[in-house]
């Protein structure tokens, strides 16, 4: 079915007390009832849906025309199965992360949350192999990051938009390539890594370590070279992510940022205003690469990724330890870097619009300055 069609009939065997088995038999139907599905979504009062191409569509079954509560109740409760502490957080907090896999067939990270007091249930697909550079359409420069040794590498962008697979390439790489100890901390674990070239030990936040904060303490009496932690939350995890590059350590992470220049942003405001120009030289001094994604919807379907790259160089150190507008700045740098392995938003969507992927309605609406882009591409005709 194509993106926006009509609904998908299926046939689904649904839950209705049986336990388990019927809800991973509906899960797989749904899987199979679709091409490329990203999400799988239940909510009382509608049919189940699949996310495909950024878009939902309906998955339906003769006699059901929704799902009830019970229903939504059900698979939750099939999913969390024994798990103690996304229980208890579903009923402190109101919502509850976890993983949850069919066995050679599919693995989710899914989120469970309470609405107008029933439960409902939005699960992302996770593909069962570790994504390689190709597949995910980066840039071969980000190679490079394999090579590095200590400092900071940050993936960033809105929701959905490929961070953790992102992630995932740049691990496999470094896994392929360096005889070292990486440790992960995720909320929660996605990507199964198997050990390589390096040692590979994955931790999940509730399961195996109560906080982000108490598994970087641990890990820095662990002897790892790499660290990866899956998201930038707080304070307290910045300040460990930073001390943690300036004592030797290569430390990879995520951010629901925009672009670099938010990014820098963002980390600063995390802290008080006062401490802000030290904070501005320690990133100066740590941040390796800033990698910000964008997924574009092409002209004949399916999505596209755009990628932004600012990376250390002596004029980025120099404008990161300035309070000056940083925007600007490091925008400038992005554009005069090519020959380092930079690039920025607007110019790589200028380039799919050349060669017909993306529209000029979809570039306007994502581009980092619109005005800007239309300018230029109506300078070039």
């Amino acid at each position: 079915a194509a993106p926006g069609s009509a609904p998908i009939s299926v046939t689904l065997d649904l839950p209705d007390g049986r336990g388990e088995n019927a809800t991973n038999g509906l899960l797989l139907a749904m899987l199979r009832a679709a091409g490329p599905v990203s999400d799988l979504i239940f909510s009382p009062g509608r049919a189940p849906q699949v996310g495909m191409h950024g878009k939902l569509i309906p998955v339906t079954a003769p006699g059901l025309s929704q799902l009830s509560a019970d229903q939504t109740r059900r698979i939750a409760s099939d999913l969390i199965g024994t798990n103690k502490q996304a229980i208890t957080m579903l009923r402190e907090q109101g919502s509850c992360d976890i993983s949850y896999g069919l066995p050679g067939l599919a693995r989710f990270r899914v989120n469970i949350f309470i609405q107008r007091g029933s439960c409902a249930v939005v699960m992302r697909v996770i593909p069962t192999t570790v994504p390689d550079f190709a597949t995910l359409g980066l840039p071969a420069q980000l190679e490079e990051v394999a090579n590095l040794r200590d400092g900071i590498v940050l993936v960033t962008g809105p929701r959905g938009s490929g961070k953790s697979s992102t992630l995932a390439a740049l691990l496999d790489c470094i896994n392929a390539r360096q005889a070292c100890h990486i440790i992960t901390i995720e909320d929660p674990i996605e990507f199964l890594h198997s050990h390589k070239k390096a040692t590979v030990h994955q931790r999940e936040l509730h399961s195996d370590t109560p906080s982000f904060a108490q598994a970087l303490r641990a890990a820095l009496r662990q002897a790892p070279q790499v660290i990866l932690v899956g998201e930038i939350r707080d304070r307290e995890t910045t300040e460990m992510l930073l001390e943690a590059a300036e004592t030797g350590h290569l430390v990879l992470s995520s951010l629901n940022t925009l672009d670099a220049a938010k990014t820098v942003e963002r980390l600063l405001s995390m802290f008080a205003f006062g401490e802000q120009q030290s904070v501005r030289r320690r990133v100066a001094k740590t941040l390796r690469y800033v990698v910000s994604q964008r997924l574009l919807p092409r002209s004949e379907g399916g999505r596209v990724a755009v990628v932004e790259i600012l990376k250390a160089g002596a004029r980025t150190h120099a404008y990161l330890e300035q309070a000056d507008d940083p925007r600007q700045n490091l925008l400038q740098i992005m554009k005069d870097g090519h020959s380092e392995g930079m690039q920025h938003f607007d110019e790589e969507i200028e380039k799919l619009v050349r060669g017909g992927i993306v529209d000029v309605e979809t570039a306007l609406k994502h581009a980092t300055d619109p005005q800007e882009l239309r300018a230029v591409l109506q300078e070039c005709g």
